[in-house]
């Protein structure tokens, strides 16, 4: 069998630096680093991708490979990919939100878009995905999502997809994205972004700051044995932001979570565009100290944008931040009462079965349906949401059909303002 070796470069700084390939096994090792300048690792990578990325296996073996590029890898065909390293993107935070790769949902990008047809992605436990998070989180400054500040990793028109035992440390944005592609399997990742200054990390969601997060145009997805820190846990949306393109999710089954002092833990977010969002099933939950378990509202507003561009242009409002129009008026309902009634997207035949747990405060549900579009078909089995502190526990809806058979034990109307996080009791 004929081996050939690519020194990645010329110069002698770069010699150690090497894309083995043996017949159709790509094997690449990291640049050796030299003094204080990072070394980019990227075009070996993606060499390797292009020479065995169809009936073949690339490898990238233990040691620190430095990213300091997009990598937008969309023909992959039968191919095993192993990473037994870490993979640390480059704190150029210009060139990241000048060149992110678009992923179509409101105005996100990616840092690496992986497609194409029967992938199997493993890291063995041993893979790290590090995206030098701290220096997102603080040059953001608290401030809400920032266009072009990448996804470490989307899978983009994927099919037969497999993504196993991979770790993920200080992300920039999302952890993960995963768009236009279908029987995908997610299996032992470790997802973990933690700031250590005043500035929160905002938005570091794990797959779309939310644990696990179906967007529109979902469906047929099966999510289990997941345990969430200090996150929303399982979430539907948000979605429905864009007048002008449908969103639909359905059939979708979360089951056997566990979360952890989380925002909330079983919920579903919409905005005032058209779709649905029907059969889904939040199973098998066990919560300790979550702020608002069951929480679902629509986010709408009586004038939607006529355009994409127009609901992400920036605008400035009162307080003089620069924000989107889609972030106002999802502000209009949550943060006030304007347009919460409004929605026509439909939400249908929801269940939370075998859900217990504590919650901080002393609200155990609040949903909120659009009176345009109640809700209907909603149940409880097995609910039971206990104040961590032995307070009486609130159950609030609105606007659901058929209230009195849903199992839902309704203390009180949810008002349509009720706010996504609460800050003590109610």
């Amino acid at each position: 069998m004929k081996a050939l070796t690519l020194l990645a470069g010329l110069l002698p700084a770069l010699a150690h630096a090497a894309l083995n390939v043996t017949g159709s096994t790509c094997t690449v090792t990291p640049l050796p680093s030299t003094g204080s300048q990072e070394p980019d690792d990227t075009p070996q990578i993606l060499q390797a991708f292009k020479q065995c990325g169809t009936n073949g296996k690339i490898v990238l073996t233990e040691g620190l490979f430095h990213i300091g590029q997009v990598m937008d890898t969309l023909s992959f065909n039968n191919v095993d990919i192993e990473i037994h390293g870490t993979l640390r993107w480059s704190s150029n935070i210009q060139y990241w939100l000048r060149s992110s790769l678009p992923v179509t949902y409101a105005g996100r990008s990616a840092a690496w878009r992986v497609g194409g047809t029967d992938i199997r992605m493993r890291g063995f436990g041993k893979a790290l995905f590090d995206g030098q998070g701290q220096l997102w989180y603080d040059q953001n400054r608290g401030g809400s999502n920032q266009n072009g500040r990448p996804i470490s990793l989307t899978l983009w028109h994927a099919k037969n997809v497999l993504v196993d035992g991979i770790t993920w440390r200080q992300s920039q944005f999302w952890h993960t994205f995963v768009a236009h592609s279908e029987n995908i399997t997610m299996t032992n990742l470790d997802m973990n972004s933690t700031s250590n200054s005043q500035w929160s990390t905002v938005n570091t969601d794990g797959i779309d700051t939310d644990c696990i997060s179906m967007k529109g145009n979902s469906s047929n997805v099966h999510i289990s044995n997941v345990h969430c820190y200090q996150s929303g846990c399982a979430v539907i949306g948000s979605m429905g932001s864009n007048s002008a393109q449908p969103d639909y999710v359905s059939n979708i089954y979360y089951d056997n979570f566990t979360c952890t002092h989380s925002s909330n833990a079983a919920w579903i977010k919409t905005y005032s565009g058209t779709g649905y969002v029907r059969n889904v099933t939040f199973a098998n939950f066990k919560f300790t100290d979550v702020n608002q378990p069951i929480y679902v509202t629509p986010v709408s507003d009586t004038h939607p944008p006529t355009s994409r561009s127009e609901l992400h242009s920036p605008i400035t409002p009162g307080n003089g931040e620069k924000e989107s129009l889609l972030t106002l008026r999802c502000r209009k309902c949550i943060y006030g009462s304007s347009g919460c009634d409004s929605s026509r997207l439909k939400i249908s035949d929801i269940r939370w079965i075998n859900v217990t747990g504590t919650s901080r405060y002393n609200i155990g549900s609040a949903i909120h349906c659009s009176s345009a579009a109640p809700c209907d078909g909603f149940s409880f089995e097995n609910v039971d949401i206990k104040n961590k502190d032995g307070k009486a526990t609130k159950f609030l809806c609105s606007n659901i059909a058929n209230q009195a058979k849903s199992g839902i034990p309704c203390t009180g109307t949810c008002p349509a303002s009720w706010p996504q996080q609460l800050t003590g009791d109610r």
